[in-house]
């Protein structure tokens, strides 16, 4: 009985109104990151605008310098850009609220190294990792922003692996919700968007 009554309350603290908005923040924050990264790197990228537009001008018998259409890829991306970069000061300050709510509120995922059930040292492994992952995202991209350019291609090389990694997550992340659902803890997505 004594054990249920601590299970309820650390439910209740793991999800308090704060923990819920900062987990929303940092998801809606990753996505736009991801999405604005996704399409720079693939669809949107300067080499896929440069030859649509070195394309269309001749269909149109118009012939244009490659380097003279760099600016015009370049404009075309730049609102795009602007949305990337403006995401990524929100999820700096998002982050950082987040690991200090969690240090000060007691981390609220389980410990990889403590002795418990391999199904709970996994989801505490994942977490560290998706934490370590931000992290290095955000100090490579605030390097390429303002660095001094020194370890820029190491930078943008690990900053680009976001593309790869964050989708990997999100299905680890939703098989692990479907898997939580439909074992003993039914209904904790539904606390974590609605509360109690």
């Amino acid at each position: 009985m004594n054990q249920k009554n601590n299970m309820k309350t650390n439910d209740k603290t793991k999800f308090t109104v704060t923990h819920r908005i900062l987990h929303a923040l940092v998801a809606v924050l990753m996505t736009v990151l991801f999405i604005t990264g996704f399409l720079r790197a693939f669809w949107m990228s300067k080499k896929a605008l440069l030859t649509a537009v070195e394309t269309t001008l001749i269909k149109q018998n118009v012939t244009i310098e490659r380097e003279q259409l760099i600016p015009i890829a370049k404009s075309i991306q730049a609102p795009m850009w602007q949305w990337h970069e403006y995401a990524a000061f929100a999820l700096l300050f998002a982050f950082l609220a987040r690991i200090t709510y969690m240090l000060t509120r007691g981390i609220k995922f389980p410990s990889p190294f403590k002795s418990q059930s391999i199904k709970e040292r996994l989801q505490g492994m994942l977490y560290i990792i998706f934490y370590l992952f931000i992290a290095i995202s955000i100090m490579t991209g605030f390097y390429l922003k303002f660095g001094d350019g020194t370890y820029e291609e190491t930078a943008e090389a690990a900053h680009k692996w976001a593309v790869y990694w964050f989708p990997i997550f999100i299905l680890l992340h939703t098989g692990g919700i479907l898997w939580v659902e439909l074992s003993a803890k039914k209904g904790i997505s539904s606390k974590m968007i609605g509360g109690e």
